[in-house]
């Protein structure tokens, strides 16, 4: 028995609902919380995960983002789990991109912890997948927090030398090598041909206006990983002399901050090796007492909160 026109449109308008539904669901299921892994739309050789906040779907709330960069390992969802929470009750999305190695087929590991490899300026990936995640949910995020541990702290802390206007707060953790603001000395070591390399001055200006986290066990005390020797990719003039641990490196930097008078958050933690993991907790203290300023001045004055006001209302921790 044939089915009469309107007849035939309500079972067809009850399965175009039942499957919109089901759309639905599965965006729910995918994309809120948690999410699956999404490769870049302009690069798919390199994805991301997220934790997205309900507080998202309420566009009256505001949301930050806080981006969590992997170290060597690559255990990018560990760190997406890890600030989960922190997520849901700061109103963050986390976002934790994943850079694989021997993306060149040259076994290469390290390359986006230098920020460029071959023709891949891992920088701008990282941006690119920024304003992605940002037009997927409706949002603008201009600026964003940084946090690495490991080859994820040397990314951070290259990262902030190029791009400070788009940072709201940066950790740097336990890296294995540092670049120190010192002109004299040639890049990677230090800022010399930084025009050259990234097409701009280095703007410490800017980068005095973000609040500056470094972390680092206090027996990360291991140097086989770390220790630079002649004939290896990244062995160049100095590489060494920051120091022989994680810890001395890592507080010859923050010396290099200061005396270019940027205020600089060190945190030494006992009983910590080398685990990104530990540290989280105390990375997630700074960028919530970062974030709790920066929204009550946006909402006194609408202006951002500057490094030193921030070490200003922290006592100069």
């Amino acid at each position: 028995m044939a089915l009469n026109t309107s007849a035939f449109e309500a079972v067809l308008g009850a399965m175009q609902s039942s499957e919109e539904n089901s759309l639905s669901r599965t965006r729910k299921s995918h994309d809120f919380g948690a999410t699956t892994v999404f490769a870049h739309r302009e690069d798919p050789r390199f994805s991301y995960t997220l934790y997205v906040p309900p507080a998202i779907q309420d566009s009256n709330v505001r949301i930050d983002l806080v981006v969590v960069m992997h170290g060597t390992g690559r255990q990018f969802s560990a760190y997406r789990d890890a600030f989960e929470a922190f997520g849901r009750w700061k109103n963050c999305l986390v976002m934790c991109p994943l850079f694989p190695a021997n993306v060149c087929g040259d076994d290469n590991r390290d390359g986006y912890k230098h920020l460029i490899e071959g023709n891949i300026r891992y920088d701008q990936v990282l941006l690119d997948m920024v304003t992605d995640v940002g037009n997927a949910y409706g949002r603008t995020f201009h600026r964003f927090a940084l946090f690495g541990y490991s080859g994820g702290g040397q990314f951070a802390n290259r990262f902030a030398f190029v791009h400070p206007d788009r940072l709201w707060a940066v950790s740097i953790g336990a890296p294995g090598s540092v670049t120190l603001i010192d002109e004299r000395r040639d890049w990677w070591v230090g800022l010399g041909g930084f025009r050259s390399r990234f097409g701009k001055d280095f703007n410490v200006e800017a980068l005095r206006r973000v609040p500056v986290q470094m972390i680092v066990g206090q027996a990360d005390l291991e140097t086989w990983e770390i220790t630079h020797r002649a004939g290896r990719p990244y062995f160049m003039s100095g590489a060494n002399d920051a120091g022989s641990t994680r810890p001395q490196r890592l507080q010859t930097l923050a010396s290099s901050f200061r005396q270019a008078d940027i205020e600089v958050r060190f945190d030494e933690l006992p009983n910590v090796s080398h685990n990104g993991l530990q540290v989280v907790p105390t990375v997630q203290d700074f960028l919530a007492d970062v974030l709790s300023a920066e929204r009550a001045t946006a909402a006194n004055t609408a202006t951002l909160v500057t490094s030193s006001q921030w070490h200003a209302r922290r006592g100069g921790r």
